[in-house]
């Protein structure tokens, strides 16, 4: 890489972590570009330059997550639909790894007026997801007559809807994980071949015991130590 082209590259970088930084501390994913500029330490027509547009520069800091993909890369198991389960797992914990962040992205995907959310769903994130579920079929782990692109939507729907109840208080950082792992597994139970399904329950039974023992510990707190934090 020459000179200029590490300097552009050093500069997206300062970019992503100042608009990371100031959505965690505003609670604004909306960013101000004079703002984020000045955090960055650079004109403020760079950000324009180096990314075009607002809205890139948020998809940027969505879509930085190489501690996520390189993780996922050191998976050992071939199991494909374990895949899938340790892929949800790891995603949910960079959420938890950065709450504060993650809860103002997530607040705002379920805001109608914000543009988050269309920033957030995309082909790049659809594609990873899309190819764990086709390697699963390609294994004849998920049953031939179950709809691929329907499924990868029934996944996103629990997702989604877990996640909603994060952002609202209703379900705990500590049982986020276990909620989120049972239902994939419940779906991905219905949707796979008989064979597949032992491993599955298995999932199942761990998630429904980390679970109540979650909710048991939960009811034996004081009641003003109940409240969720994100």
């Amino acid at each position: 890489m020459g000179r200029r082209e590490a300097g552009k590259a050093d500069r997206r970088v300062r970019i992503i972590q100042a608009a990371r930084d100031l959505i965690r501390e505003t609670g604004n994913p909306g960013l101000s570009m004079r703002a984020l500029a000045s955090r960055a330490g650079v004109s403020l027509a760079t950000p324009y330059n180096l990314f075009g547009s607002k809205r890139a520069i948020v998809l940027a800091v969505l879509q930085d997550v190489k501690a996520f993909h390189q993780r996922f890369a050191e998976v050992e198991t071939s199991d494909p639909l374990e895949r899938l389960l340790v892929a949800v797992e790891m995603q949910i914990a960079l959420y938890l790894d950065d709450p504060v962040f993650y809860h103002t992205v997530w607040t705002a995907m379920f805001d109608l007026s914000d543009s988050v959310r269309t920033t957030f769903y995309n082909p790049r994130r659809d594609s990873f997801w899309q190819g764990l579920i086709a390697q699963a079929a390609q294994a004849d782990a998920i049953a031939p007559e179950i709809d691929q692109d329907l499924l990868l939507r029934q996944l996103d729907h629990h997702f989604r809807s877990t996640l909603m109840d994060w952002v609202l208080g209703e379900i705990e950082p500590r049982a986020l994980t276990p909620t989120v792992r049972l239902g994939y597994a419940l779906i991905l139970k219905g949707a796979c071949m008989p064979q597949w399904r032992p491993a599955l329950h298995l999932r199942i039974l761990e998630s429904q015991a980390e679970l109540r023992d979650h909710h048991a510990s939960r009811d034996r707190r004081p009641q003003a130590e109940q409240g969720p934090t994100p």
